[in-house]
């Protein structure tokens, strides 16, 4: 992984429609490689000493701490999907600063559960030594979450999946498949979701993103 350091020996450089662009597409590639679960990708997008606040219930004060959440919260048995638009980023010198509109949506076929929601994400960013702007913060608040059982939705088939995870009888299956590949449609009606209902977890175990 290359360097990552903020920059703070050289005079700020001047500030261009470029380090608003640079900006933009650091955040996709962050949510691109959350959702794709790419975890190095995912980590060269924050410097090292990388904070993160989700609401009251999860802090984390370094990029390992984070990633090591991420990455057992957010493992092949969890689908996420994040979108961020309506960007509003400001630019001073060698660092920034961005607030972003966000809607999610997590489906965790194994527990029975759907979940909804929308959120601002307020970041802090640093253009780096290699010349790169990388998150030094970054942390939302909700405007709403909805959770929902999956046996309230009894049409509701999962009929694609990349890594490779279907509903079979006896519970979720793991199927033999690379995980960057998109997955086949060809599961049956019976390969559906649903089943017990699910008592859901509590907002300190719900996954951040």
């Amino acid at each position: 992984m290359g360097p990552a350091r903020p920059n703070s020996s050289r005079p700020a450089a001047p500030v261009t429609s470029e380090d608003v662009l640079e900006i933009h597409r650091l955040k996709y590639r962050y949510v691109r490689a959350l959702d794709t679960k790419l975890w190095e990708d995912f980590a060269e997008t924050m410097t090292p000493e990388a904070t993160a606040t989700y609401s009251e219930y999860l802090q984390f004060e370094s990029r390992e701490a984070f990633l090591t959440f991420m990455r057992n919260t957010l493992g092949p048995h969890v689908i996420t999907e994040h979108r961020v638009d309506h960007p509003e980023v400001d630019v001073h010198g060698d660092r920034a600063s961005g607030v972003w509109y966000l809607s999610d949506t997590v489906l965790i076929p194994e527990n029975n559960m759907l979940l909804r929601g929308a959120a601002f994400y307020t970041d802090e960013y640093v253009r780096c030594d290699d010349g790169r702007w990388r998150i030094a913060h970054t942390g939302y608040e909700r405007t709403y979450e909805v959770v929902l059982s999956l046996s309230d939705l009894p049409s509701l088939r999962l009929t694609a999946n990349r890594w490779g995870l279907i509903q079979q009888a006896t519970g979720i299956e793991s199927v033999e498949r690379d995980p960057r590949e998109t997955a086949a449609h060809d599961e049956t009606p019976e390969e559906s979701l649903g089943g017990a209902d699910q008592q859901y977890p509590p907002p300190e175990e719900r996954a951040a993103g």
